[in-house]
């Protein structure tokens, strides 16, 4: 029987850098923030634009896995509770 393996691709790990909109320890309003952020600006510019992906990382480096994919649910039913089509 032959073995299967699989590489995961391994992606850098990195720590979120400051950001002067939240100089508190905690960070749940920057989690908030960046997610909102992210959804606008591929909404506006498109997945492809590059700057959105600063983002990405920092909510998906600061926010739990449970709120993520709640917020993605709600985004998907239409009861996201902020306006992601705006500026």
């Amino acid at each position: 029987m032959s073995e299967q393996t699989t590489k995961k691709e391994e992606t850098p790990l990195h720590t979120v850098g400051f950001d002067a909109r939240f100089p508190q320890q905690n960070q749940t309003k920057h989690c908030w923030q960046s997610y909102v952020d992210y959804h606008k600006c591929i909404n506006l510019k498109g997945e492809d634009f590059a700057p959105c992906k600063t983002f990405w990382k920092t909510y998906s480096a600061l926010c739990p896995v449970d709120w993520i994919e709640t917020w993605d649910d709600q985004r998907e039913k239409g009861i996201f509770p902020a306006d992601l089509n705006s500026e």
